[in-house]
């Protein structure tokens, strides 16, 4: 006896709307969580946001005072990590999808690549004293901590790069070299271009990475206690998240303490968004020019 086609086809939309509504579902619970925490911190930290609290040095073993110092060393080290690490991480991505033929070579840069992302943040700090702090000579100093966060997103940034490139048809590739390009104008001029914006997503997550990170800066550059800013990159500097790690944990003075960690919580969160917000918008004109073009 042959099946009734209209009991199947209910049956398949019966799944179909059971497998979407889980979905749905899923995604509200992801979205519920991510608000329920921003909103935790958001009531928490407001009340300890004043003009002050951003513009004043720490004072008396950080529990008074401003955290001034720890936003600017948050964007030196988050400035100098891009400088090392978004320039290199392109070059290596570009020379691995465009010119690394596929084979054991390439397999071996690959999985290496892999294994460098899986790495533990803390072995990152740890490499990094033994590197550049001791070895180098550069000390507890922005130039350390930026080398050694770099290092840290270096392999998001070249997967990302990676992938951005092998996602362009080859056809444009065929069609610059007919046109007379050579290998080298058709990545600059065309490949690139167009794998821009999605190459712009891998700095976005980046930037959100190397803001928060604690264990790397703590070995090669953090300070506990600042009250002053940097005049060079050999120079120590409070940051942010180690700065939120230690009147988190020092048990002096509970209730400023804490007020001032949720503060500290918020101003990261904050500065953590609008890098991401900058970045969305460059990925966005970029993305605008490549469909003018």
């Amino acid at each position: 006896m042959n099946p009734d086609p209209a009991k199947i086809h209910r049956r398949k939309q019966l799944s179909q709307r059971l497998v979407f509504a889980l979905f749905t579902l899923m995604s509200a619970a992801i979205v519920l969580v991510l608000v329920v925490i921003l909103g935790f911190i958001v009531v928490r930290g407001l009340p300890a946001i004043n003009w002050g609290f951003l513009t004043k040095m720490p004072e008396n073993g950080m529990t008074e005072g401003g955290i001034f110092p720890a936003i600017v060393g948050t964007f030196c080290l988050v400035l100098g990590s891009m400088i090392f690490a978004f320039p290199i991480g392109i070059m290596s991505g570009i020379y691995v999808n465009e010119y690394t033929n596929d084979g054991p070579v390439k397999r071996f840069m690959k999985t290496m690549t892999n294994n460098l992302a899986g790495i533990p943040s803390i072995v990152f700090g740890l490499f990094g004293m033994a590197l550049f702090v001791n070895g180098l000579h550069f000390g507890d100093s922005i130039l350390a901590g930026s080398l050694t966060l770099g290092l840290l997103v270096l392999p998001v940034v070249i997967r990302t790069t990676e992938e951005s490139l092998k996602a362009i048809d080859n056809s444009f590739r065929i069609g610059s070299y007919a046109l007379g390009a050579t290998k080298l104008q058709t990545i600059r001029r065309v490949v690139l271009p167009m794998a821009l914006p999605n190459i712009i997503t891998g700095l976005i997550l980046s930037i959100g990475r190397i803001s928060g990170e604690t264990a790397p800066i703590l070995f090669t550059v953090a300070a506990y206690f600042l009250p002053k800013l940097p005049h060079s990159i050999f120079d120590q500097v409070m940051a942010l998240p180690y700065h939120l790690y230690v009147i988190s944990t020092s048990g002096t003075n509970i209730a400023s303490s804490r007020k001032m960690a949720y503060g500290t919580a918020l101003v990261l969160v904050l500065i953590v968004l609008a890098l991401n917000l900058l970045a969305n918008a460059l990925r966005r004109y970029f993305g605008k020019k490549v469909k003018m073009n």
